[in-house]
């Protein structure tokens, strides 16, 4: 059970597999009023640079769900690393469909909500391991501005323009799925280069290391590529932030 290896080659070197930086993960969990002891759940939890440091800045415990072997194998180093290795726990696993044995006070799948099918599904997902007044984080794409033809749509890669909601229509959607918009926070473009830019190098040093690799010709094109597409699509027309739910109060009126 893997990831495609295309994405363990590109972001070997990276800590967060998304257009976070570490001060954002610090917003986030201050933003949260996150407590010690607080319960966290993250499927797709990638190299787990956000559980990690919120064990150490915050004194949570958590458990990350990821397919992918090696980042999960980066996550157990860094929670050594920073000494919190009994605090957070890794698993090596398909997060599709996972629930937690506990109810936890954060549930989150930060940019992977193809494990739920998307959105809803995602928030569905999570909801099942969500103690009664805890909160959802899901990180998701929406568009800056809106591209005006498809063809700058792929561009960015999606598959249409349609893929992605405009911010506006993003938060919408949560209130149309019952849940309030508790928090937010949004990377901006400095932290997508930081995540696409990153690859660039990691990219070259691997085709150093491996040039006759089955892999080779399809890194080395996307070296040739990736910079001038990023700079020209995803960094004008893609926005990417996480936001923290809450499901609806009913109130009863007198």
């Amino acid at each position: 059970m893997d990831i495609p290896r295309i994405f363990n080659i590109t972001e070997s070197a990276h800590r967060i597999h998304n257009p976070f930086t570490p001060d954002k993960f610090t917003t986030l969990g201050a933003a949260l009023r996150l407590e010690s002891g607080a319960r966290v759940l993250d499927l797709g939890s990638g190299s787990g640079e956000m559980l990690c440091t919120w064990a150490r800045d915050h004194g949570i415990v958590g458990t990350g769900i990821d397919m992918s072997p090696l980042f999960t194998e980066q996550a157990k180093r860094r929670a050594e690393e920073l000494g919190v290795a009994h605090q957070v726990t890794f698993i090596h696993d398909d997060a599709t469909g996972y629930l937690s044995d506990e109810k936890t006070d954060v549930a989150t799948c930060i940019g992977a909500t193809w494990i739920g099918g998307g959105v809803a599904g995602t928030i569905e997902l999570l909801a099942r391991s969500l103690r009664a007044g805890g909160i959802i984080l899901i990180g998701e794409p929406y568009w800056r501005q809106l591209p005006p033809t498809e063809e700058i749509a792929k561009g960015c890669l999606a598959n249409s323009i349609a893929e992605f909601l405009t911010l506006p229509e993003l938060i919408a959607s949560f209130g149309n799925l019952g849940y309030d918009v508790v928090e937010m926070v949004l990377a901006n473009q400095d932290g997508w280069d930081r995540y696409e830019a990153a690859k660039w190098l990691t990219m070259r040093r691997w085709l150093e290391a491996n040039p006759d690799d089955e892999l080779a010709e399809e890194v080395r094109s996307k070296l040739a590529t990736e910079p001038e597409r990023h700079v020209t699509y995803t960094r004008e027309y893609l926005g990417w932030g996480v936001f923290a739910l809450m499901p609806r109060l009913n109130l009863k009126r007198a």
